[in-house]
């Protein structure tokens, strides 16, 4: 929003009304992308205390403290009279993140009913799009107004803090967190009211004892554990998922996508359209992955995605290397051209990457590491998104449309890492994960099937 720039980088918009500088440096501000990544170093820092002290207050209470700290953040963004305000406002946004990142994922898996909880994991990312998209919307809304219209944009991310907290403070705490400390009676009643008066609980509840009784006797050491040679796999996993993840592109090119479309000619309002139009096809892609992923399983969608997504890397590498150049605007007709690659890559992504980064992970990982397993991926997955929100701008004064050709080449690594590392998961029962990594080509030299049972499951 122009709005927004000549409130805070007034230096940036005038560059970026010279027609002779360079297309691809035009927005290459280390302020403003201080502003963007201040939320994840943040929201990296959030995840690490959280996980720390979950554990003790419980998830409702971690929410809580997630909820209100977005509500605070989002009312200093609103007010922010300065760079230095607006930065810290976002501080206490990504602290919000970490918070609720870490507790509102395990609370719902907690609390969902066995039989639905893959769809409640599968939903997950799905309603995160649901939000891009509504953001994006009131974006391009408040974008007509002027002057104040970026205060509105940033004051509104209030509502759902608001709803955030209120919703955290009537709703009860997991049976599971209640029983690790120690509230067996009040664990009782909670698992009682979601699951509704006359239900039998006991079978269910006796299952949660068991398993924070193993969960407590396996937790201490969680970190040291998981480096041990028998959980190589796992460790690998922890690391891989986030890294590739980031190595896509998504992140840079959904939290600069109209930066990105008014490098290659869009206007403010168009680029923020083609923010909205990327939400629809991620919304599409985590949709139809739910319907493929227990029907046809997670290779084929890594295969696909994979191939898709790297086939639009490379030609928007071509078009913007031919026909976007120094001082110079991408001509309309390629500029709805890469618009277009962007919409089926980002579709492609939410297609394989974006769906199975939840799923999988959340498959894998043995009761005794799950913690370190988790905490390891959700804590990376956050630094390296400070770290390519941080130097996204930079690259791609640097590379140009080499930029494209970089994630290009790490969507081939990744495609052939899931292709021959990656176990498939489809219909595999959770205790019965084991086996299949145990049995695999390479991860069988580490896992060994005697550590998980019954054999002949």
């Amino acid at each position: 929003m122009e709005s927004f720039l000549k409130k805070f980088f007034p230096g940036l918009l005038k560059t970026t009304r010279r027609a002779s500088k360079d297309v691809y440096c035009m927005y290459n501000d280390q302020a403003l992308t201080a502003f963007t990544s201040s939320l994840y170093a943040f929201g990296m820092v959030g995840t690490l205390v959280a996980s720390r002290v979950t554990r003790r207050v419980g998830r409702k209470t971690i929410m809580v403290i997630g909820g209100s700290m977005f509500l605070v953040g989002s009312l200093v963004n609103a007010a922010a009279a300065n760079l230095a305000m607006l930065i810290v406002g976002r501080m206490l946004l990504g602290l919000g993140l970490g918070f609720s990142g870490q507790a509102t994922p395990v609370y719902l898996a907690e609390m969902s009913p066995p039989r639905w909880r893959g769809g409640f994991i599968s939903a997950f990312p799905l309603f995160i799009s649901v939000g891009y998209l509504v953001a994006n919307l009131i974006n391009y809304g408040t974008s007509r107004i002027p002057e104040w219209g970026w205060r509105l944009s940033l004051g509104l991310a209030a509502v759902p803090a608001a709803v955030m907290v209120l919703g955290a403070v009537l709703i009860t705490d997991t049976p599971s967190s209640l029983v690790l400390r120690g509230k067996h009676d009040h664990a009782r009643a909670a698992l009682q009211r979601v699951r509704g008066k006359g239900v039998d609980v006991d079978a269910e509840f006796s299952d949660i004892l068991a398993a924070v009784e193993h969960d407590r006797r396996n937790q201490e050491g969680a970190f040291r554990r998981i480096l041990r040679r028998e959980y190589r796999p796992y460790l690998v996993m922890a690391v891989a998922f986030p890294v590739f993840l980031n190595l896509t592109g998504v992140t840079v090119s959904a939290f600069f996508s109209p930066i990105l479309f008014r490098t290659i000619g869009f206007g403010s309002d168009a680029a923020l359209m083609g923010a909205i139009i990327l939400g629809l096809m991620n919304i599409g892609g985590i949709i139809a992955s739910g319907v493929a992923m227990d029907r046809y399983g997670r290779k084929l969608l890594f295969a696909i995605g994979g191939a898709l997504m790297f086939t639009c890397q490379v030609a928007m590498a071509s078009i913007a290397g031919t026909h976007l150049g120094h001082g110079s605007k991408m001509p309309k007709g390629y500029a709805v051209a890469v618009l277009v690659l962007t919409c089926v890559f980002s579709a492609s992504f939410s297609w394989s990457w974006g769906a199975l980064y939840w799923t999988i992970p959340g498959e894998i990982y043995p009761v005794e590491v799950r913690s370190a397993g988790q905490g390891t991926a959700v804590a990376l997955n956050l630094g390296l998104n400070f770290v390519q929100a941080q130097c996204f701008l930079a690259m791609l004064c640097s590379l140009k449309y080499g930029v494209f050709l970089f994630y290009a080449f790490w969507l081939v690594v990744m495609t052939a890492f899931a292709m021959a590392l990656v176990p498939e998961t489809k219909g595999v029962p959770l205790d019965s994960m084991g086996h299949v990594f145990a049995r695999h080509w390479y991860w069988g030299r580490f896992v060994k099937d005697h550590k998980f049972g019954n054999e002949s499951t």
